[in-house]
């Protein structure tokens, strides 16, 4: 309770503006505990009501965005309710299930390992194993380049992640792996396909979290921890990419294009 009520105080009007960079302190930082059930989230939209005049979806901007990502993960515990195959393993999109995942155990591993080339990737990877957390765009980045830059089963990141997060949860672990994977509800239109780079340098402009993470790109120029050069690599000890974006893009949309028709 008290570090939600700091959060709304002090960090609640700066969410909208920061909550997508993961070097600021940008997040309430309340999933854990709403995760092992601490804290709820009947409390936490009843203390921004308190803090925003009465409102949740007008106001202020922060609040009315925290509150926005505290609905969607309540969605998806109603999705898990109304349509339990989720549970079972299943996409919720049942057409997509006949699309055919790469069996790939050294991208896998590289993946999980936080070395696949891609320092923002590999930050985040190294975040999860290191601390038990991903700050939350990069969970979609690191999702989403397992499901379309891999073209890995979205289920074996779904549970590596739930594996190693200290606020894994199974129903908005499961809701964000089939948004990423282009499988689920609401999920991202099938040719949306991050680019890991650009992800890197709009949110991780300065590349500051990316050295936090791979201390070997900590000695670069900031511009040039976003996608070393080869020398570069080679210099300081660092993978080159397991996979070039362009070309995965276009397996990717390849693969999703020979689907069935979603009926």
């Amino acid at each position: 309770a008290d570090r939600l009520e700091r959060f709304l105080r002090f960090r609640a009007r700066h969410y909208a503006g920061q909550r997508d960079f993961p070097a600021l302190a940008g997040t309430s930082e309340l999933s854990p505990y709403l995760a092992l059930g601490m804290i709820s989230h009947r409390q936490c939209l009843q203390a921004a009501l308190s803090e925003n005049d009465g409102s949740l979806a007008e106001g202020d901007a922060g609040i009315a965005s925290w509150v926005n990502e505290l609905v969607w993960r309540e969605f998806y515990h109603h999705v898990a309710v109304g349509f339990p195959r989720v549970c079972r393993h299943r996409a919720f999109q049942r057409h997509t299930e006949a699309l055919a995942w790469r069996d790939d155990e050294a991208g896998f591993h590289a993946w999980c390992e936080g070395r696949t080339g891609y320092p923002i990737v590999d930050a985040a990877m190294r975040q999860l194993v290191r601390t038990g957390w991903m700050h939350n765009r990069l969970r979609m980045i690191a999702a989403m380049f397992l499901s379309k830059h891999l073209l890995i089963d979205w289920r074996r990141g779904e549970a590596f992640f739930l594996r190693h997060l200290v606020d894994g949860e199974f129903c908005a672990n499961n809701g964000g792996w089939q948004w990423a994977a282009s499988t689920g509800t609401d999920a991202a239109p099938y040719f949306r396909i991050f680019n890991p780079t650009t992800q890197s340098h709009r949110f991780d402009a300065d590349a500051r979290f990316i050295a936090e993470y791979v201390s070997e790109l900590a000695a670069l120029a900031p511009r040039d921890r976003h996608a070393p050069s080869a020398a570069q690599c080679n210099q300081v000890g660092y993978p080159r990419p397991v996979v070039d974006h362009k070309a995965a893009r276009a397996r990717a949309l390849d693969a999703f294009k020979s689907l069935p028709p979603n009926a």
